[in-house]
């Protein structure tokens, strides 16, 4: 599994449906001993936190005081970093620091508050990413040495649910890529956001009763 550790600042009171999928597949792309939650409060550790996720590292310190972590080998993954993330980066930091944060739209900048805190910033490019595709991007970069712009994206992707009802995500993901034969007989490739499991489900659950009246 990974080489590598990350860690994801959680900034919410609680875990939400979406940040437990979410959490759930950085655990399968990165195994639990690398995989730090930290800043958890009391509440997400009593109720919040599946088993399956208290696997990982599950700290309620912040990142400044998770023990036997030097913050000096930390590299903060932030859209105001002044450098991409690159291969070389996976050689000079042991921590890629995230914000797990529920995403805004527009972004309201909450990695501010681990900003501040003095770390080396790296950028994911200039579109906003889920926390989990933020760090599965990282990964392979660092660790698969990919270079950010060969990793192929799809941006703002409309989700169908039905011919009447679909819904367009305002975040980049990680593009999956299948060769499909046309009725004509002509290869089209196609792409397919790559999405935690139980994703789309939630999505629609959540679109259909923002459609309730």
């Amino acid at each position: 599994m990974s080489k590598r550790s990350f860690i994801i600042e959680h900034m919410e009171d609680d875990v939400h449906e979406w940040c437990v999928l979410e959490y759930k597949h950085m655990l399968m792309n990165i195994g639990p001993d690398h995989l730090y939650f930290s800043g958890l409060t009391q509440k997400c550790l009593e109720s919040g936190m599946p088993e399956e996720l208290k696997k990982a590292n599950c700290h309620q310190e912040d990142v400044l005081h998770l023990p036997n972590v030097d913050p000096s080998e930390i590299c903060l993954l932030d859209p105001a970093g002044t450098s991409e993330l690159a291969p070389e980066d996976g050689d000079k930091f042991k921590y890629f620091l995230f914000g797990g944060i529920l995403g805004d739209d527009p972004p309201k900048d909450r990695t501010k508050e681990l900003r501040k805190l003095g770390f080396a910033g790296r950028r994911l490019g200039p579109v906003q990413m889920t926390t989990d595709t933020a760090v599965n991007v990282t990964k392979r970069v660092v660790e698969d040495r990919i270079p950010l712009d060969k990793i192929p994206y799809i941006d703002y992707p409309e989700l169908k649910f039905s011919r009447h009802e679909s819904v367009t995500m305002p975040f980049r993901y990680i593009a999956n890529l299948k060769t499909i034969v046309t009725k004509d007989g002509k290869e089209k490739v196609i792409k397919k956001p790559l999405m935690p499991p139980g994703m789309l489900e939630l999505i629609k659950k959540d679109n259909d009763e923002s459609l309730e009246f």
